[in-house]
C-alpha cells in the first residue's frame, strides 16, 4: 500500500473517531470474507478456533474495563456455537488484526453502554456460522443430511447410526469449508437461550483475584525506559522553557524532552526518579488569558445562559409552555447546578511505544483501540499496516479511555524521540486528575405550572452548560445545535426518552463553553440532566400535595416502560410502608443508553450528616445477556453516584486544583449502602447496562434528603448545601 493511500486511511479513521468516539463505518464484510487462507487448520471462522483439546477460543474485540463484556459477548458466540462454556477461552484481538482482515470484527470501540448491544447480533451470528460448518463437516464425514444431526455442547450426534463426534475432532475439515450464506442463519430466540442470559461467572476473575491480571501499567520490556510528564496546569497554555541541567545529574535520569507545544517530560530508569526529577525541574509556562478563569467566573457563565436569548436552541416546544406556566393556578421554579467531575480510573493514563523507521507499537488501556492505531500511525509516519495496538484490560475506563487518545499521542511523541526503545509513560495522579476530559459543567432553570387541581400543565426547563461536541466533535452541532447535551429529554423513545408527557412543554439548551476539555463521564449527559429534572419533580409533587410516586404516574401513561421499572423498584422498596424513625424515602426515574431506570433511597440526616441506608434500583435492559454482571453494574453505578453527589474539580487560576484523593472524594466502602437490585428484561430490545442506571442513584438519594429536611439539594456537591455522606 502506497503512503499517500495510508495516510488518507489514517485520516478517515481518525475522523470516524473523533465523530463517534468510535469508528462507525458502514460497510458490512460477509461471512464468506470471515476466513482467511493459511490461517491455521483450528480457525472454524473469525469469531471461533477449536483446538484439538476440544477447548473453544472465542475471539473479542471490544475492550474489558471491569464491566464483564468479554464474558456477555463470549456468552453470545458461546450460545449460537452450542459448546461447552466450561472449555470456553477468551482471545482478545488487536486493532492490526482487524484492518488487516478488513475489520471483520467491526467496531472495537467501547463505550455508550454499546459493548454488547451495538454487537450482539453479528458475533451472534459468527457462533452460527461456526455451527453451522462443524456440523456439515461431520455430515461429510458420514455421508448424512445435515439437519439429521444434533449438537449439544460441542457433541455432535447422529442418532439413526449412534454416532457421535466432537468439534475438537472436526474443526479441520470444518475449516475448509465454506462459509453458509447469511440468509440461511437463522439466530436463536432469546427466550431459548441457555449459556446467554444465564448469571454465569465471569471468564477473567480468576487473575484478579489471585493478583495475575497485568495492565498496561504492568507492563515491563527489555531495555525499557521511564517517562513522567506535566502539560500546561492551565488549559490551552503553552511551555515557555525549561532548565535540564537542574536535573540530568541525578540518579536514573536519561533525558528531559519537550514533548509539543505544551508539556514537558523526564526520562529515566523508573517512574519514581521520573516523577522526582519532574517535581525539580524549572519550567516557565505561559499560562494566556485563562489564568484568570475560576470556578466563580464559569459560574457567571453559565449563569448568563439561563436568561441569555444568545446561542440558545429550542429541541422540544409542545404547547406554550410559558404561557401555561404564568396563567397557571401554582408556578414552581428552581436552579440546578452540577460541577465539573473527573473520572478517576484507578489505573492513572499510561501508554507503551516502541517506534523504529519500519514499525511503531503501543501497549495502552484503551476504550478504542482502532482510535490509538489511527494515532500512532500519525506521529509515528507510518503506514497503518506498519503499526499496532495491544490493548489489555483497563483499569477503568468510564468514557476517558474512549476518544481523543491524548495519552497515546503523547506517549508517541516522546518514543518518536528514542528511536527502537520501548518507552513508557505513566502520568502522576495529579497529572490524570488535572488534565482529564472532565463531565460538562452545567445549570439548569426549570418552571412549571400546577392547575388548582395539581395538575401539571406546563413544565419548562434550560440547561446551560458546556458541549463535549464543542470540544471533541464540532461537526456533530447542527445549525448551533447540540442535542447530545439533552439526553434523557429527547421526544423519540429508544435511548434517551423523557418518560412524563406535559401537555405544554419546553427543553431548550443554552451552549456555554469553557476552557477545560470535557468528555464523556459514565452515563454522559443523562447523569446531570438526570439530577436536573427528577430533583425539580420532587419539588412540583410536593407544591401539588401529591405523593411523589403517584405524581409521576399520573404523567406516566403514555410511558409503559418508564412506568413499569418506576413502579418495580417502588414495590420492591415497599413505598408508602412505614419507615424506622428517622428513615425518609427518595424516588427516581430516567432512561438513558436504551435502558428504562428508576431507584428509591431510604436515608436519615442528622446535624448535616447523611447516612444512606438502603438503595433499590430496578432496570430494563431488553435482552439480560447475564443478570450477575448486570447487576454487578448496577451495584457499581451506585459507587459512581456516590462520587457525583460528593466530588467536585475546582477551577482555580484557571487549573484543577483537586488533585489527588485528599482534595476529591470518592465513594468509600463504608458509604455504601444495602443495594437491591430488580431486573426486569422484556425481551424487545437490546439497551445499556453499564452507564443507565447512574442516573437515578444520585437524584434519589437527593429527594430523601429533601424529605428528610424539606430543604431540596440543588448544588452538587453537598457540601456547597452543608452535607456530607457518611
Amino acid at each position: 500500500m502506497s503512503t499517500k493511500t495510508s495516510v488518507s486511511r489514517r485520516h478517515f479513521i481518525i475522523g470516524s473517531v473523533v465523530a463517534s468516539g468510535g469508528l462507525s463505518v458502514g460497510f458490512h464484510v460477509p461471512l464468506a470474507a470471515q476466513n482467511i487462507q493459511n490461517a491455521g487448520p483450528a480457525e472454524v471462522n473469525a469469531w471461533v478456533l477449536v483446538r484439538p483439546d476440544e477447548s473453544c477460543v472465542i475471539r473479542i474485540a471490544r475492550a474489558e474495563m471491569g464491566q464483564g463484556t468479554h464474558t456477555g459477548l463470549a456468552q453470545l458466540v458461546a450460545e449460537e456455537l452450542e459448546c461447552d462454556w466450561g472449555k470456553v477461552v477468551l482471545q482478545p484481538i488487536t486493532a492490526g488484526q482487524n484492518l488487516a482482515r478488513k475489520r471483520v470484527w467491526r467496531n472495537m470501540a467501547t463505550g455508550g453502554s454499546r459493548g454488547i448491544r451495538d454487537s450482539h447480533e453479528y458475533v451472534r451470528q459468527g457462533g452460527a456460522a461456526a455451527r453451522m460448518v462443524l456440523m456439515q463437516a461431520a455430515a461429510n464425514q458420514w455421508q448424512v443430511p445435515v439437519d439429521q444431526l444434533r449438537v449439544d455442547k460441542g457433541v455432535v450426534m447422529h442418532a439413526a447410526s449412534g454416532r457421535s463426534t466432537t468439534y475438537g475432532q472436526l474443526a479441520d475439515a470444518a475449516a475448509k469449508l465454506p462459509a453458509p450464506d447469511a440468509k440461511a442463519i437463522v439466530l436463536k430466540n432469546p427466550r431459548d437461550w441457555k449459556i446467554a442470559g444465564k448469571p454465569l461467572k465471569r471468564l477473567d476473575t480468576a487473575p484478579k483475584v489471585m493478583g495475575k491480571q497485568k495492565y498496561a501499567i504492568d507492563l515491563d520490556l527489555p531495555g525499557m525506559l521511564i517517562a513522567a510528564i506535566k502539560a500546561c496546569p492551565v488549559f490551552e497554555g503553552k511551555l515557555v522553557s525549561f532548565d535540564a541541567s537542574k536535573v540530568l545529574g541525578l540518579r536514573g535520569i536519561k533525558a528531559v524532552v519537550k514533548v509539543d507545544d505544551e508539556s514537558v517530560a523526564v526520562i529515566a530508569d523508573s517512574f519514581w526518579r521520573a516523577k522526582q526529577a519532574l517535581e525539580k525541574l524549572p519550567i516557565v509556562w505561559d499560562e494566556g488569558v485563562n489564568g484568570k478563569v475560576s470556578s466563580e467566573s464559569i459560574a457567571l457563565h453559565l449563569k448568563e445562559g439561563l436568561t441569555s436569548t444568545q446561542n440558545v436552541f429550542a429541541d422540544r416546544d409542545v404547547g406554550d409552555a410559558p404561557a401555561a406556566i404564568a396563567n397557571a393556578a401554582r408556578k414552581v421554579e428552581a436552579v440546578y447546578s452540577t460541577p465539573f467531575v473527573a473520572h478517576a480510573c484507578m489505573e492513572p493514563m499510561n501508554c507503551t511505544v516502541r517506534i523504529t523507521a519500519e514499525r511503531a507499537e503501543a501497549w495502552v488501556a484503551t476504550q478504542n483501540a482502532e482510535a490509538a492505531l489511527a494515532v500512532l500511525a500519525n506521529i509515528a509516519g507510518l503506514p497503518l499496516e506498519k503499526c499496532e495496538v495491544y490493548n489489555p484490560t483497563l483499569g477503568g475506563g468510564f468514557g476517558r479511555r474512549g476518544g481523543s487518545q491524548d495519552y497515546v499521542r503523547q506517549a508517541a511523541l516522546i518514543g518518536k524521540q528514542f528511536i527502537g526503545t520501548p518507552i513508557k509513560m505513566i502520568w502522576t495522579r495529579e497529572e490524570d486528575m488535572s488534565h482529564d476530559m472532565f463531565r460538562p459543567i452545567g445549570q439548569c432553570k426549570l418552571s412549571a405550572g400546577l392547575d388548582d387541581k395539581g395538575q401539571l400543565v406546563g413544565l419548562q426547563l434550560r440547561v446551560s452548560g458546556q458541549s463535549i461536541n464543542a470540544f471533541a466533535a464540532p461537526h456533530n452541532i447542527q445549525n448551533g445545535k447540540d442535542r447530545r447535551q439533552l439526553q434523557g429529554y429527547y421526544e423519540e423513545p429508544g435511548d434517551a426518552q423523557l418518560g412524563y408527557t406535559v401537555p405544554n412543554l419546553r427543553v431548550e439548551y443554552a451552549m456555554r463553553n469553557t476552557h477545560v476539555p470535557v468528555g464523556p463521564w459514565r452515563g454522559v449527559n443523562t447523569n446531570q440532566n438526570g439530577i436536573y429534572l427528577e430533583c425539580f419533580m420532587e419539588e412540583v409533587a410536593k407544591a401539588a400535595g401529591k405523593d411523589p410516586l403517584e405524581f409521576r404516574r399520573e404523567l406516566m401513561a403514555n410511558h409503559p416502560k418508564h412506568l413499569a421499572v418506576l413502579n418495580a423498584a417502588a414495590d420492591k422498596a415497599g413505598w408508602g410502608k412505614p419507615l424506622a424513625p428517622g428513615r425518609h424515602r427518595g424516588i427516581a426515574q430516567f432512561m438513558g443508553y436504551g435502558s428504562y431506570t428508576a431507584a428509591v433511597a431510604e436515608v436519615s440526616v442528622k446535624d448535616g450528616k447523611v447516612k444512606v441506608h438502603r438503595l433499590v434500583l430496578s432496570t430494563n435492559c431488553g435482552h439480560a445477556v447475564n443478570t450477575q454482571q448486570i447487576a454487578a453494574q448496577v451495584e457499581g453505578s451506585v459507587a459512581y453516584g456516590f462520587d457525583s453527589l460528593q466530588s467536585q474539580s475546582t477551577v482555580k487560576d484557571g487549573r484543577i486544583v483537586d488533585n489527588n484523593f485528599h482534595l476529591y472524594p470518592i465513594a468509600r466502602l463504608a458509604q455504601m449502602p444495602h443495594i437491591e437490585t430488580v431486573i426486569a428484561p422484556s425481551f424487545d430490545f437490546w439497551g445499556g447496562v453499564g452507564e443507565p442506571t447512574i442516573c437515578v442513584v444520585a437524584p434519589a438519594i437527593m429527594n430523601a434528603i429533601f424529605a428528610a429536611t424539606g430543604k431540596p439539594v440543588r448544588n452538587l456537591p453537598l457540601k456547597n448545601e452543608g452535607l456530607e455522606i457518611i
